[in-house]
C-alpha cells in the first residue's frame, strides 16, 4: 500500500500539468472516490472537472502542510495552498481535510472545508471551482 501526502498529490495536479490528469487521478484517487468541499459533494468524475478547472486557472501552487495526522486508513491535514493564477494574482486558501484511504492507499473519501486568507471575492469558490 502506498503512503501518499496531500502536498504530493496537489503538486502533481496543479504544478505538473504536463502529466495527463487521468494518470494522476488513477494513481491517487479510488474509482469510487467521493469528495465534499464546503458542503458540496461530488464523485470522482465531478472532482476530475474541478481538477481540470484548477489547471486552467492556476499556473502553479505552493502547498504548505501545517498539521498532519495519519492513523490506519484515516488521514487528516490542515494545509495552505498559495495559488498563482494565470493573470498573476495570488490566492491563499487554508484547507481542513479529513480523508479515508482505500486498500491501495488512494483517496476513497475526502471531507474538507476551505478558508480563503488572501484573494478577491471571486476567488472564494476556488476550492470547488468547476
Amino acid at each position: 500500500m502506498q503512503t501518499i501526502t496531500i502536498d504530493t498529490v496537489l503538486d502533481e495536479l496543479i504544478n505538473q500539468q504536463q502529466l495527463p490528469l487521468e494518470e494522476v487521478l488513477d494513481r491517487y484517487f479510488s474509482p469510487d472516490y467521493l469528495q465534499r468541499t464546503n458542503g458540496c459533494q461530488e464523485d470522482r468524475q465531478g472532482f476530475a472537472h474541478h481538477a481540470r478547472k484548477l489547471r486552467e486557472i492556476c499556473t502553479c501552487a505552493r502547498i504548505d502542510v501545517l498539521d498532519e495526522l495519519r492513523t490506519g486508513n484515516r488521514y487528516a491535514t490542515r494545509h495552505r495552498v498559495l495559488c498563482t493564477k494565470r493573470d498573476g494574482s495570488e490566492v491563499v486558501m487554508e484547507v481542513y481535510m479529513f480523508a479515508e484511504m482505500d486498500d491501495c492507499g488512494r483517496f476513497l473519501r475526502v471531507d474538507e472545508t476551505t478558508l480563503m486568507l488572501e484573494g478577491t471575492e471571486r476567488d472564494r469558490g476556488l476550492g470547488s471551482a468547476r
